[in-house]
C-alpha cells in the first residue's frame, strides 16, 4: 500500500523558465476579473498590474531570498516569497490560484514558509506588509499569529508597476509573528 498523499504540496524554488506562469498566478490571484472567484482580490481598489516579469525576476534572483513555486500533482498551485533580512525573514509576493483559495492550502504554505525561514535562516520573526485596507486579509494573518503593528509605510502612488490606485487612502501595514 503507498504511503504517498496524492494532494501533498511540491515545494521548490522557482527558475527562469516559471516566470511567465507565475506572473499569470499573482496576477489572477490580485487583479482583474479572475481575482474575484477567490477572496484576496484587490480589484476593488488597485487596477493595472499586480506583478510583471521582471519583478518577478528580481525575487528569483535576489541574493537572500527564494520565490517557493508551490506545486501540486505537478501543477503550479501557489507562490511566496522569502527573503532574509539579519534575524527575521520577510515573506510576499504570497499567491494561491482563486478557484483553491479558502480550502486551508493558503494556511499550510505559510506554515512551511514559516518553518523554513526559522530553520534554514533561524530567522525569529517574520514580517509582512499588507495593504491597510484588507482588513478581511490582515484579519486571516491575524488569526495566523501576526500582529498588527500600526507602522504604516507609503503606497508608491504614481508607480504603475505596483497598480493603478483606485482610492486615495492606501498604505501598507506591518504585521509581524515570532517564530
Amino acid at each position: 500500500m503507498s504511503t504517498a498523499n496524492p494532494a501533498a504540496l511540491n515545494f521548490r524554488s522557482a527558475v527562469e523558465a516559471d516566470v511567465p506562469e507565475l506572473v499569470k498566478l499573482v496576477e489572477s490571484a490580485y487583479r482583474g476579473e479572475a481575482s474575484r472567484g477567490g477572496w484576496t482580490t484587490e480589484a476593488d481598489y488597485l487596477d493595472g498590474q499586480r506583478t510583471d516579469e521582471n519583478g518577478v525576476r528580481q525575487v528569483i534572483s535576489a541574493p537572500d531570498g527564494v520565490l517557493l513555486v508551490v506545486e501540486r500533482a505537478g501543477e503550479l498551485v501557489a507562490c511566496c516569497q522569502l527573503e532574509h533580512r539579519g534575524d527575521h525573514a520577510y515573506f510576499g509576493m504570497f499567491a494561491v490560484r482563486p478557484g483553491l483559495q479558502g480550502a486551508g492550502l493558503g494556511k499550510e504554505i505559510l506554515a512551511e514558509a514559516e518553518r523554513r525561514a526559522r530553520e534554514t535562516w533561524q530567522a525569529t520573526e517574520m514580517r509582512m506588509t499588507v495593504v491597510n485596507v484588507r482588513e478581511e486579509l490582515i484579519a486571516y494573518y491575524v488569526r495566523r499569529g501576526y500582529r498588527r503593528t500600526g507602522e504604516l509605510s507609503p503606497f508608491p502612488y504614481g508607480d504603475a508597476r505596483f497598480g493603478i490606485p483606485l482610492r486615495d487612502d492606501l498604505a501598507f501595514e506591518l504585521l509581524v509573528k515570532p517564530l
